[in-house]
């Protein structure tokens, strides 16, 4: 018997980043099934560049970036990155609230969109969360 793919499409529009991230993590892992041998489900999020962070994170918060070389450190903005790479931010999101052993390979199962369309043909057994 085949395990059957759940596909979760979220729309990320006026969603906050922490909670949005937690429910993600969630079903990526496959928590939200009762069985022991789930491997949990895919998900879309379309709206990526729509997301809200709560508090003063939008001016203060920086993703700090090393070359390994002398002067390679680069610093971002999450205001910046919002508007230029929004799924950036999410990904990192998801990746910190997964646990530090093979579950973060499963980060390969969350396609982030920034606009509403996505582009993932074969889609089946769909749940829409918004």
């Amino acid at each position: 018997m085949k395990k059957q793919i759940n596909w979760y499409i979220f729309n990320a529009f006026n969603q906050r980043l922490g909670r949005l991230a937690s429910v993600i993590a969630c079903i990526i892992i496959g928590k939200h099934h009762f069985s022991p041998h789930s491997s949990g489900d895919k998900v879309i999020i379309i709206n990526a560049k729509h997301i809200i962070l709560g508090g003063s994170k939008t001016n203060n918060k920086t993703y700090i970036s090393y070359s390994g070389y002398p002067g390679g450190k680069k610093v971002k903005k999450v205001s910046e990155l919002i508007k230029t790479r929004p799924e950036f931010i999410i990904r990192k999101s998801v990746l910190g609230m997964l646990p530090k052993n093979y579950f973060q390979k499963k980060i390969k199962n969350l396609y982030i969109f920034p606009n509403t369309r996505h582009n993932i043909k074969n889609v089946n057994n769909v749940k829409y969360f918004y």
